[in-house]
């Protein structure tokens, strides 16, 4: 593909309503296409840097899940399998066949979900961040997390979250960044914990060891690193990757380097 690569933006209709997409490249054009999946509470804009670095080479799709980014919401919480079935929607919608999966924390579930449902199309995995948590961890996130963040008149509620942010930036990070995913993930609004609710009912420990196609796993130095260790032994085929230096933000500040993994893992699918 010799043309600029741009990122559209377009709307799929899907179980629960519109689901809101951005795309890079054309269907059928360039190497198997890749769908990649957010963390929840945000949105597929944070893959916009992503998307411009593989769309040169393969068509790619970053959906914003139900409820969070543009797409419009569930009418009450709904669990991985059934969010995955919004992005198979995208993926119908757009003519694809077999495909690459890309999971960011809540988005790997959700492209374990995938590659589990559609072992003949889903043919390389991608995650970052898979946690297996143990109880006391999973109560504490359930706790912490997975609960209405109730707004304050002072504001605080909101320089909390910010600060949470900037606590996980790898050094160097762009406050900027940080502001760019804050704005993202406040557009989930009163539902924003749903996302949450989803991820901690879908347990990495039972669901990783049944896939079948090549999983890489990545693993910085974020929030979830500790519990993404566990996950190593988990893998039947693939490979784990631990990325001290990297952390939040790796799809924007490291593009070119995630979009590098990703090509040489495509060959493995």
């Amino acid at each position: 593909m010799d043309e600029a690569v741009n990122v559209t933006k377009g709307y799929v209709e899907g179980p629960h309503g519109q689901v809101h997409v951005l795309t890079a490249g054309r269907p059928g054009v360039g190497e198997r296409p890749l769908v990649c999946l957010h963390l929840s509470p945000g949105s597929g804009r944070m893959y916009t840097e992503l998307l411009l670095e593989l769309g040169a080479d393969r068509f790619v799709m970053a959906p914003d899940t139900p409820g969070f980014g543009a797409s419009d919401p569930p009418l009450a919480p709904v669990d991985i399998a059934t969010l995955a079935e919004s992005i198979e929607a995208v993926v119908d919608h757009h003519g694809v066949e077999e495909f690459d999966v890309l999971g960011y924390h809540t988005g790997s579930k959700i492209a374990v979900e995938l590659a589990l449902r559609h072992p003949e199309r889903v043919r390389a995995v991608t995650l970052v961040s898979a946690p297996v948590y143990t109880e006391e961890e999973l109560l504490a996130q359930r706790q912490a997390l997975a609960v209405p963040r109730a707004p304050r008149p002072d504001g605080s509620h909101l320089v909390e979250q910010f600060s949470e942010l900037v606590r996980w930036l790898p050094p160097g990070t762009p406050l900027a960044l940080a502001q760019r995913e804050f704005g993202e993930q406040q557009r989930g609004g009163a539902g924003a914990h749903w996302g949450y609710l989803a991820a901690f009912d879908y347990r990495h420990a039972e669901m990783l060891p049944r896939v079948t196609q090549p999983v890489l796993l990545l693993c910085p130095a974020d929030d979830l690193e500790v519990p993404t260790l566990r996950a190593e032994s988990l893998l039947r085929r693939g490979r784990f990757l631990r990325l001290p230096e990297w952390g939040h933000q790796m799809m924007i500040t490291r593009a070119s380097e995630v979009a590098a993994l990703l090509r040489e893992h495509s060959l493995q699918g």
